[in-house]
């Protein structure tokens, strides 16, 4: 009887041994997931805690092993790292949404419990790992908002109990895949590069068009958009021709007869021949001769536009140029641009070399990026910035700084500092792609905004006269630009250090989008700048001068940010905005507004905002609020004027019928 008591003892020691040694296991997974995905130390993960770490923030567990992780908005900048997370073995749901994860998705295939799979809203890189297709009892998958490339993989068909699937907002390419699971319910791959025609699966067919949208190379019946054949650019044979042009209406006839004899006999198909060879011909020659006429129409209007061109340049119209000053400034910018242009392949021909930002395809080379056409956008504080059109007609937006502002700045600052700039990915800041440096030369690639700047928009591109935006507009503009700026200060502790109009752009959707962001810390400080920049600057960053300047901070930003706002209810440049109190500064915002529009309208809207943009232009910078602060309180106003507005639709179609 002892002996059997002795066995159960050792038996239960060793039970506890090995739970013990589990637990500790999923401890450890956990603090190597913290020591890369945990830069900034947010998560209460403790070496000291380890036997509580089911306690943990995020953490959940049933029997001393992990079961859920939903770690979410943290702004976690690190990245996910490999053999982390998925030697928890009973993991069902793991949310990382909303957070600055960057680099690749790791290897997930030992998760084999997995059903639930948020990875939004991220910075992460790379294709999608096939090992996600092996989790066959996976039901949740978003992957969406990150910055994936590559294909969709045909695996994902093997999920074949996947209900929800989102992979949108990213940079796939290729095909969609037939998809054919009958519990899918919630799908969305838009805003991606896919191309080609949409299998029309029993699947597929339920979801409407927009869940398809904005990949502009796919086409079929789910996306009302006619699949064309890939035309060759010489037009096809005559024969080709031929046999596609559908015979007369007589030879119909013919035809039919034909068919009701039988088989055509040997003299009759020799004339049939004969027949199609003269048809041939006849459309060939018919062909050339219409060439030849296309061809002399053109060239006569080539040389007529010519003459008209120089006869324009000449005259200076003023109504299409301004003035002949403005035409002759034009002229010299370009032969400016492309003496630099020159000197800059000078210089790159010796040394450097373009350097893409980590998780980036180099989809061009250094050597393209210099053969391309360049046509100037304009210049700023940091530098020159040009549209540059890729010889695969990729168009890309090239910044060349200024060696002189940035003279203080060495190489390897220069470099790191690209680094952690190139890792900023978020709907409202436009994405930087690759750098490229040697000697004195520094050229940003960013992608390309084709509606232009907000500054454009505001106060329009041909008449001095500004008009303010609609208050919805200014609103929704107001919301993005917050957006941009509190991801900048709250995940990488960066700053802006430059926000005004001009550096804010359009994206496709017209949402606005930051530019030039992060580059003001490598500038040297400059007593000649242009007045209309400073007129966006915090006053502490104002009163720099070289022996004791004040570097950009999150709450210069802020204040730059409040200076934004104004012009976008006012119409007016910064340069124009009084110092006032609040009530005469309401005052004063309307009477702008009434003067361009004819009414004042929306009072309550606009006053809302307008004390945003009051409190965000303190002269204290202690008194300012934090960028997060801003955001939500445009957030609020945005729920405010939603309720108001379904409040009123309430009150038009009056209550209910019973």
């Amino acid at each position: 009887m002892k002996i059997q008591q002795f066995l159960v003892v050792i038996l239960l020691l060793l039970l506890s041994t090995s739970s013990t040694s589990t637990a500790s296991s999923d401890a450890s997974a956990l603090l190597a997931f913290k020591y890369k995905a945990d830069l900034e130390n947010k998560l209460e993960f403790s070496t000291n805690t380890t036997f509580r770490f089911c306690k943990w923030q995020g953490v959940q567990c049933a029997g001393k092993k992990v079961v859920r992780i939903i770690i979410e908005s943290l702004w976690l900048g690190g990245t996910f790292p490999a053999d982390t997370l998925s030697r928890l073995d009973q993991l069902r749901v793991l949310s990382l949404q909303n957070n600055s994860l960057t680099g690749p998705i790791p290897d997930l295939s030992s998760l084999t419990n997995l059903k639930v799979l948020f990875l939004d809203h991220n910075s992460f890189t790379g294709s999608i790992p096939v090992s996600i297709f092996t989790l066959h009892r996976l039901k949740t998958l978003d992957l969406s908002y990150n910055n994936l490339t590559g294909s969709i993989p045909i695996a994902i068909n093997g999920l074949n109990r996947l209900y929800y699937l989102r992979l949108d907002s990213n940079r796939i390419n290729g095909s969609v895949p037939p998809l054919n699971q009958s519990t899918l319910q919630v799908f969305n791959i838009s805003c991606n590069a896919l191309s080609g025609p949409i299998p029309v699966t029993k699947t597929l067919s339920q979801f409407k068009a927009s869940s398809f949208s904005d990949n502009k190379g796919l086409c079929g019946e789910l996306v009302h958009k006619e699949c064309r054949p890939i035309q060759p650019f010489f037009s096809p044979s005559t024969a080709a021709i031929t046999e596609k042009t559908p015979p007369p209406p007589a030879e119909l006839g013919q035809n039919e007869e034909i068919q009701k004899r039988g088989p055509l006999n040997h003299a009759e198909k020799k004339h049939h021949k004969r027949y199609l060879l003269i048809i041939g011909v006849s459309t060939g020659c018919l062909a050339l001769l219409c060439s030849l006429i296309l061809l002399a129409l053109a060239s006569k209007k080539h040389k007529n536009t010519k003459k008209l061109g120089q006869a324009k340049t000449n005259t200076f119209d003023p109504s299409v140029t301004g003035n002949a000053e403005a035409v002759m400034r034009i002229e010299e910018e370009n032969n400016e641009l492309e003496e630099k242009v020159k000197r800059v392949q000078q210089v790159m021909g010796k040394s450097g070399s373009l350097v893409f930002c980590a998780g980036e395809v180099q989809v061009y080379t250094l050597e393209q990026l210099m053969r391309a056409s360049a046509e100037l956008l304009g210049r700023g504080t940091m530098g020159t910035t040009y549209k540059a059109v890729l010889d695969n007609r990729l168009i890309v937006c090239v910044k060349r700084l200024d060696g002189g502002r940035l003279a203080g700045t060495s190489q390897e600052d220069f470099e790191r500092h690209m680094e952690s700039v190139g890792g900023l990915r978020h709907p409202n800041l436009v994405p930087f792609r690759a750098y490229f440096q040697a000697r004195q030369e520094r050229l940003l690639v960013y992608d390309y905004q084709p509606n232009g700047s907000l500054f454009s928009l505001i106060h329009g591109s041909k008449s001095s006269k500004a008009k303010p935006l609609h208050w919805t507009s200014c609103l929704k503009i107001a919301e993005d630009v917050a957006q941009g700026l509190s991801y900048i200060h709250q995940a990488w502790r960066l700053v802006h250090g430059n926000l005004k109009s001009s550096n804010v752009l359009l994206g496709s959707d017209f949402e606005a989008c930051i530019s030039d962001y992060c580059l003001s810390v490598l500038a040297i400080p400059s007593d000649d700048e242009d007045p209309d920049s400073v007129a966006y600057k915090a006053p502490e960053i104002r009163k720099l001068n070289h022996n004791n300047h004040h570097q950009a901070n999150a709450k210069a930003d802020v204040y730059s940010l409040g200076v934004v706002l104004l012009e976008l209810l006012t119409g007016k440049h910064p340069s124009e905005h009084p110092y006032l109190m609040p009530d005469d500064m309401i005052h004063w915002v309307k009477s702008t507004r009434e003067d361009n529009d004819g009414s004042i309208g929306e009072d309550s809207k606009l006053e809302m905002l307008l004390e945003v943009a009051m409190a965000c232009r303190v002269s204290s910078p202690e008194q300012r609020p934090t960028m997060w602060q801003v955001l939500k309180m445009i957030q609020e106003i945005k729920e405010a004027v939603i309720m108001e507005d379904s409040h009123e639709m309430d009150l038009l179609t009056g209550p209910p019928n019973s």
